[in-house]
């Protein structure tokens, strides 16, 4: 549903200012970091939270100011 490089390359550019991640109760233990571990630290302030039909939540996030 979307490219993390893309995201990681506009985040280092000022770009985004709000995030809304789709999160699923599944653990795969392995992937791609969207967020990488060492880099700048990015504050963000919870704007929204809605759970679906189908146990997923739907998280809109801003940049903290």
């Amino acid at each position: 549903m979307g490219s993390g490089t893309l995201v990681r390359s506009l985040m280092q550019a000022g770009l985004i200012d709000e995030f809304l991640f789709t999160i699923a109760p599944l653990v795969l233990g392995e992937g791609h970091r969207l967020f990488p571990e060492r880099g700048p630290y990015v504050a963000l302030t919870l704007v929204e939270a809605k759970p679906s039909t189908t146990e997923v939540i739907i998280a809109t996030y801003r940049l903290a100011s």
